[in-house]
């Protein structure tokens, strides 16, 4: 997915987020390793939830993204992404909010999450997250991942802007609630 997209991304921007993430990125690991993970997973459904319902307000970044926002919000989705794996809101909002086609955002969120993931796995392995049992555990998850990116791509560019953007938006709410520790007993 990520030659195709590098083609199709606006370049610039996705180097401005990366930028930030560069940032975020590490800094988010930190306190992975330092705060209390319970404080960590409600604050992170609240921001999601607020990211959630200035979309659906019918919100727009109407202007060209801006340098100093674009590295600002990519600096929170670090942020998020050291700390849960959870950076995509701030981006999805920053992008979906712009009057960006589908096909460019599409592209955009690929490039990035790629870089962001690179970025991760470094921070990840040079503060010693990853152990064995968390190698295991991907290694269980990769066939079920693929599969959905597999499916996800085959069905892009089946469905209109306006239900991309609802698909989009039910993806959030969706990881909003089972990610609230609330229903641990239930999901875990």
């Amino acid at each position: 997915l990520v030659r195709p997209a590098a083609r199709l991304a606006n370049r610039r921007d996705v180097a401005r987020m990366a930028l930030g993430a560069l940032i975020g990125v590490p800094t988010g690991v930190w306190l992975l390793s330092r705060l209390d993970p319970l404080v960590i997973r409600w604050s992170i459904v609240a921001i999601v939830i607020l990211l959630l319902a200035l979309l659906m307000s019918g919100w727009r970044y109407r202007s060209q993204p801006k340098p100093p926002v674009t590295i600002a919000v990519s600096a929170v989705s670090g942020l998020l992404t050291g700390i849960a794996q959870i950076g995509g809101p701030p981006v999805i909002a920053y992008w979906l909010g712009g009057a960006v086609s589908a096909i460019v955002m599409r592209a955009n969120f690929i490039l990035y999450f790629a870089i962001s993931t690179v970025l991760s796995a470094i921070s990840y392995v040079w503060s010693g997250l990853v152990t064995a049992e968390v190698l295991v555990l991907a290694a269980c998850m990769a066939p079920l991942y693929a599969i959905g990116v597999w499916l996800g791509s085959r069905m892009f560019g089946m469905a209109s802007e306006l239900t991309f953007r609802r698909i989009c938006y039910a993806m959030i709410a969706a990881a909003a609630v089972f990610s609230m520790p609330i229903l641990d007993g239930l999901l875990r």
